[in-house]
């Protein structure tokens, strides 16, 4: 293959091939034949036994050959196991033979050997993160940095790691060409440009997670568990799901991740003493559930829960699809509540976020930030902006931060000669640039009061990430799943007698330990009631619950 890393390509030795060889068929080809196109879903895993393979990326001037296979190399992405859409074309270099395993044989392979499945597994996610570090990509946005649309678009891209590059139109040189090239007026724009063919002009997000192939869920799919939600709780469901045998959905309405995916370092996670980012780690579980056989799909809003004759569930999305299921584990996390100012709304994606990623660090080098809040995830996004921004304010109502934010995080905090704690103080309002056009309004200043004394003082801050409170998706449930005061869903020994009954809980036993107030129908992580709200007890929550699942789906209760 070309200079790249030892890691992102692997040679199979001759009794590998053998193995292999029983999974798919072998096919002739000549220099020049297309393998693979851009955007090609459920693509073979294509095997070179003889001549070359060529693996060509559409950069902004033309083709690139970005490496080739030779006798026992494998092509390919991470496409290849999530049977997503195809960001390289395939082409033979010199007339060879090539082993094609069909996609749904490639998934059979990786449950049926561990050891190749290891080494599949390893170089394609190396492959994807090389893309990422290297530049390798056949993705541009363009767009101005402050557009909504723009940071959309990147947020989804990103979620799912998938390589691209942000191009401003204004001073990038590069989007001017490709604008040029593709016919892409300022009117069009946002846009994406995917390879050499495709090029979507006013995106959306619907539009994006179409063409990158993120959701192929068919209408009347039905399997064993559904998980909805792709945070650790939900991704531990579907890893632990899949793993032991069950036929597993997981849905998420934005991405793998959930609110742990905006973290941009979580360092008191077990087995991890560099820490990890909350979108690295989801990225890992997303790899691992899908290595197990299971399907992820976002976006992929959940709508509705409704009991059929047969005891069994069907859940439907938004978009009218309905899925048949003998459990559901919601996992469906909380959200960051909204700070009560008036034209909060306005601001958000152009100087208010709910996150601190990479993403929005490139946005902010050497500005003023404000970070709202007093949790773990505030003072995990202000020492990780603090590397960008020329000075971070930490704002919360507390008077001891200690109160709430683990120990490890305020030390950081103290020690950090551009981050500056204000206690006991709150955003009082937004000030923006007053420009005439609305949709091209930003952040500019904030007025900070102070919660003892009552005064209000104005701070320029292009910049404001606000880590206040949590609010549960739970609005789109049945009311009779039975939710705490707040809305947080009751599980196991939280349930009542009133519940049971409200619910028209008919069986012979109580609830388990994570069951709702419906039979087969779970809780886990942050948006169920008494919830610890760290990754770790998550991620527990989502193992766990599957060993009640098995249990109830063999016992046949109904």
């Amino acid at each position: 293959m070309s200079d790249t890393p030892s890691d992102v390509n692997y040679t199979f030795s001759d009794s590998e091939l053998e193995t292999l060889l029983s999974y798919g068929d072998v096919r002739h080809h000549l220099g020049g034949d297309v393998l693979t196109e851009e955007g090609d879903r459920h693509a073979d895993c294509l095997i070179t036994l003889s001549g070359e393979t060529h693996i060509l990326f559409e950069g902004p001037d033309g083709p690139v050959r970005v490496g080739w296979m030779e006798r026992g190399q494998f092509a390919g992405d991470l496409t290849v196991l999530t049977g997503q859409s195809g960001f390289a074309r395939t082409v033979m270099g010199t007339d060879g033979d090539v082993l094609h395993i069909a996609h749904d044989k490639f998934l059979s392979l990786l449950a049926d050997n561990s050891y190749l499945s290891d080494i599949f597994v390893r170089v394609l996610s190396a492959r994807r993160e090389f893309g990422r570090q290297s530049g390798h990509s056949a993705v541009f946005v363009i767009g101005e940095a402050h557009d909504r649309a723009v940071f959309a678009a990147r947020d989804l891209l990103s979620r799912h790691g998938i390589p691209h590059h942000w191009l401003a139109p204004d001073t990038s040189p590069v989007a001017r060409a490709l604008m040029e090239t593709r016919n892409i007026d300022e009117i069009d724009l946002p846009a994406v440009v995917m390879g050499g063919s495709r090029v979507l002009r006013r995106v959306s997000i619907g539009e994006l997670s179409q063409a990158l192939g993120l959701d192929l869920l068919p209408d009347g799919a039905c399997v064993d568990m559904i998980v909805v939600g792709s945070g650790p709780a939900g991704l531990a469901a579907a890893v632990y799901g899949a793993s032991e045998g069950l036929s597993v959905i997981a849905l998420d309405a934005d991405g793998p991740g959930g609110q742990a995916g905006t973290s941009s370092k979580i360092e008191n996670y077990l087995g991890f003493p560099m820490g990890v980012s909350g979108r690295e780690l989801a990225e890992r579980a997303s790899i691992q559930a899908q290595k197990f056989g299971a399907r992820l799909a976002s976006p992929a809003k959940a709508a509705s829960i409704d009991r059929l004759p047969d005891g069994d569930y069907c859940l439907a999305l938004e978009d009218g699809r309905k899925l048949k299921t003998r459990a559901i584990v919601i996992a469906s996390g909380a959200q960051y509540r909204r700070l009560p100012i008036d034209n909060l709304i306005n601001f958000e994606g152009r100087g208010i976020y709910y996150g601190a990623t990479p993403m929005e660090a490139q946005l902010c080098q050497e500005q003023e930030v404000a970070i709202v809040g007093a949790g773990n995830s505030a003072g995990q996004g202000a020492v990780f902006l603090s590397r960008y921004a020329s000075k971070v304010h930490v704002l919360y109502r507390r008077p001891n931060i200690r109160d709430t934010m683990s120990e490890y995080l305020v030390r950081r905090l103290e020690e950090a000669p551009n981050i500056y704690l204000h206690p006991e103080t709150e955003i009082d309002a937004l000030h923006g640039s007053d420009c005439t056009d609305p949709e091209r309004d930003r952040l500019t200043a904030i007025s900070v009061r102070n919660c003892s004394s009552g005064e209000v003082t104005k701070h320029p801050a292009s910049f404001a990430f606000l880590f206040v409170g949590a609010a549960p998706f739970t609005k789109w449930l049945p009311e009779t799943l039975s939710c705490d005061g707040k809305g947080f869903l009751k599980t196991g020994p939280d349930l009542g007698n009133l519940d049971l009954v409200r619910a028209g809980w008919l069986l012979d036993r109580m609830p388990s330990r994570f069951e709702t107030s419906w039979p087969r129908i779970y809780a886990v992580g942050d948006v169920r009631t008494g919830s610890i709200k760290r990754v770790a007890n998550a991620v527990g929550e989502g193992s766990i619950v599957v060993s009640d699942i098995h249990r109830a789906i063999s016992e046949g209760l109904s």
